[in-house]
């Protein structure tokens, strides 16, 4: 009888290669697992409850010694501090009294290359088959971090038997050393930095300790340290971070173990960003003006080179399924189904695999959205799912939502509106109800559908045309597709007399006042820039070069143009400006006043991605000359620089109607809760979000912060690396926000917290700061 299962149980041999141990379904003996997860944690995270898979159990430091292994090819994981991991963590640790001067060391072993690789988890396999015995060898190579890991294998057999098995394997070494960073430090910052140095042998232990940084000065971190038998000491090194930059921090315990860490320590002071953009038909010359008091070692700048339409769309497909909501989604949907034929058109080609990932993942939650959806959803999302003509649960979601959307048509032709939409909102949401029914048209019963439909939207369009008042409504009405004849050709002069300058010569389509999207948030510039685009990219008047120019300096690889509605109007009109082949290598020149700032060469291959050059740019106060240059020059090349540096904060002036106040903990001390109080002030009415900047190493309580959430002062919070985010409901006139919360200090030193910061969910331009505040931790 021949038994095949999925994900057999297997356990560990000599040299961490992992091999199958599955006797049956029913019993079983592992000693580790291959397949679904194998992850570490830190000596401080293993304290919590171990209540699902996938974690490492508490450091053995007297586990039998194991040779941490060399970096595997293939991670998905980030490390921790702590435990031989990464930074981010805490390890629980005291401190003992310094022994007695010790013996001169023995002589020591060449040193050993340095641990760097610190994954929480390094082992993800979905799918082993084993062979007719029930047997699968997965060989893998360990991380460097020194823990416990828990390993949890899954199994089911071709009957549909399933069982599990979870083992557990010690990473260590005889004798180790473990600083712990912070995640990051901010310029100017003096920490002191705990470094445990731990024996996991029977026999005392005595070696020389060193401790030394690129990017930043360490003091004394030079010593030798005597360990006893199974046990540990804490050292600590100061370490002062002077400039921003990444720092590099490798400690040394003689020759029996090198660890190596990284952080960056951030700028101090306020950004200040100036950015300009456009395409490299000709060479480029711009001014920027960097600001005067910029602090030391802050000012740089980054050309970012868009190349034409195949590099934002390779771009888009690796950024767009790491976006959240629902308009994101459908645009990711959308844009996986259309990508083998659009990268075909521009000369690329498609990989299957990671299209068909794509799909799957932007589907599911599409299907999931479009379950009970109302007609705004289902206008968002039809397209996206009619775009998979191949998948018979999308097409017939597609379709059910068209059609849904074609239902809820007034009488007036117009679609959706509720009780306090103005006319021009309404007027957006039918061109969107347009553009989600024409896509249904795959089907003799989409086609008759969206025959009638069109004709009863076009005479609505005709009937208001006449009280468009804006540029994006018309724009929008265009790109729907929705009107033709004189109708189109008056909105065509609505959009063209929308448009502005800018000094640089790009152009872009403004949005007025009360102008609103279907969903009720006002567009960005950069969305009704690209609906221009859309409208006017057959009107031989429309000024589409320089349109294209701002479409190409507003985009971002991160985020691409904006929210999912944004991008999809951001790509349809990058696709339909920049469709000319690029030529085989294109070389992009930098200049300041003359000199060579940075430049690189790209080949064919690199013309198909969105490249980025930065540098530091120092001497950039005061007024220059920048000059980008393609050779050849490419009018399917766009480029987007910006100079950014930090300049000293002061706080803001009063007469906005904000006000804040922090006062920080009057003593603080490693360990021990302090309190932070905050007060605001501001119109009645306004929702709020008061950001509250923290020093490396401070922990936000969370207990306290749900208090406040509780008795309602806060709505929500958000904790982040350095700051907590608090979000303020609305408050009546003269009512002022007070609340208090908990934070404590894991690392001692002079170190500096942000600046805080009070603004206006809607008005996000009205910004109250207050500048940050240096803490003293003992």
């Amino acid at each position: 009888m021949k038994r095949n299962f999925i994900l057999g149980g297997v356990c560990v041999v000599a040299g961490f290669a992992l091999s199958t141990c599955w006797q049956n379904l029913t019993r079983f003996q592992a000693r580790a697992a291959p397949a679904s997860a194998l992850a570490g944690e830190d000596r401080m995270l293993a304290k919590k409850s171990l209540s699902t898979f996938g974690e490492a159990d508490e450091e053995m430091p007297a586990a039998e010694p194991m040779p941490a292994a060399a970096p595997a090819p293939a991670v998905v994981a980030e490390g921790m501090l702590g435990g031989g991991g990464a930074r981010g963590g805490k390890k629980d640790m005291l401190p003992g009294s310094m022994p007695p001067p010790p013996p001169a060391p023995p002589p020591e072993a060449p040193a050993t290359p340095g641990r760097a690789w610190f994954p929480e988890t390094f082992l993800f396999e979905p799918l082993v088959v084993t062979d007719e015995s029930g047997s699968a060898s997965v060989p893998v190579k360990v991380p460097d971090r020194l823990t416990n890991w828990r390993v949890l294998a899954l199994a089911h057999s071709r009957s549909g038997a399933q069982a599990g098995a979870v083992s557990t394997f010690a990473g260590t070494l005889p004798t180790y050393v473990d600083p712990v960073l912070p995640p990051f430090l901010r310029a100017g910052d003096v920490v002191r930095v705990p470094v445990q140095v731990v024996n996991t042998t029977q026999t005392p232990v005595t070696r020389s300790l060193k401790v030394e940084a690129q990017g930043a000065a360490v003091e004394g971190g030079s010593r030798t340290v005597t360990v006893p038998a199974a046990g540990s000491v804490v050292e600590y090194v100061t370490v002062r971070a002077a400039q921003p930059g990444p720092v590099t921090v490798r400690a040394s315990l003689g020759g029996t173990d090198s660890v190596v860490r990284t952080f960056d320590v951030w700028p101090t002071g306020r950004p200040v960003v100036e950015t300009r953009g456009g395409t490299l038909a000709a060479p480029r010359t711009l001014e920027l003006a960097g600001p005067e008091d910029a602090v030391a070692g802050s000012e740089r700048v980054r050309l970012l080179v868009y190349p034409g339409a195949l590099g934002v769309l390779r771009a888009e497909l690796a950024a767009a399924n790491g976006r959240g909501g629902v308009a994101e989604d459908a645009y990711a949907l959308l844009l996986a189904g259309r990508a083998p034929e659009l990268l075909k058109s521009l000369g690329g080609t498609a990989d299957a695999e990671v299209l068909k990932h794509m799909s799957a993942l932007a589907g599911q939650r599409v299907l999931r959205a479009g379950r009970a959806s109302d007609v705004a959803t289902a206008a968002l999302l039809a397209e996206a799912a009619l775009a998979h003509p191949d998948n018979p649960v999308l097409s017939r979601l597609g379709e059910r939502l068209s059609g849904q959307v074609a239902a809820a048509q007034r009488p007036d032709g117009t679609c959706q509106g509720a009780d306090g939409w103005t006319l021009q909102r309404l007027l957006v949401a039918t061109a969107d109800c347009a553009r989600a029914v024409r896509a249904g048209t795959g089907t003799d019963a989409g086609r008759r559908r969206a025959s009638a439909f069109g004709a009863r939207v076009a005479g609505a369009f005709e009937r208001y045309v006449a009280r468009v008042q804006d540029g994006y409504t018309a724009a929008a009405i265009l790109a729907s597709g929705g009107v033709s004849g004189t109708v189109r050709d008056a909105l065509r002069k609505q959009v063209r007399e929308s448009l502005q300058k800018r000094p640089d010569g790009s152009a872009f389509l403004p949005v007025g006042p009360g102008v609103v999207r279907a969903d009720g948030l006002v567009p960005s510039e950069a969305e009704a820039t690209a609906l221009a685009v859309l409208a006017l990219v057959d009107d031989k008047e429309a000024p589409l070069a320089d349109l294209g120019t701002s479409l190409l300096a507003d985009y971002r690889p991160e985020r691409g143009w904006g929210d999912g509605r944004a991008n999809l109007a951001g790509l349809q009109a990058a696709l339909a400006l920049f469709k000319e082949p690029l030529p085989a290598q294109v070389s992009v020149v930098l200049e300041r006043d003359g000199k060579v700032m940075t430049e690189g060469t790209f080949d064919a291959k690199a013309l198909r991605e969105v490249l980025a050059l930065e540098g530091a740019a120092p001497g950039s106060a005061g007024k220059h000359t920048w000059t980008v240059r393609a050779e050849p020059a490419v009018p399917g090349l766009g480029f987007s620089l910006t100079l950014g540096t930090y300049v000293p904060w002061r706080a803001s002036q009063k007469g906005s109607g904000l006000e804040l106040a922090v006062k920080g903990p009057a003593e603080v001390k490693v360990g021990m809760p302090a309190e932070v109080t905050v007060q605001a002030a501001s119109p009645a009415g306004m929702v709020l979000t008061l950001r509250q900047g923290l020093p490396a190493g401070v922990q936000v309580d969370r207990a306290s912060l749900d208090a406040l959430v509780s008795e309602g002062k806060v709505t929500a919070y958000e904790v982040e690396d350095g700051a907590v985010s608090l979000t303020l409901p609305p408050r009546g006139a003269a009512e002022p926000f007070n609340a208090r919360f908990r934070v404590v200090p894991t690392l001692s030193g002079s170190l500096q917290a942000g600046a805080s910061s009070l603004t206006p969910v809607e008005r996000p331009d009205l910004v109250f700061h207050v500048p940050p505040a240096t803490w003293a931790v003992r």
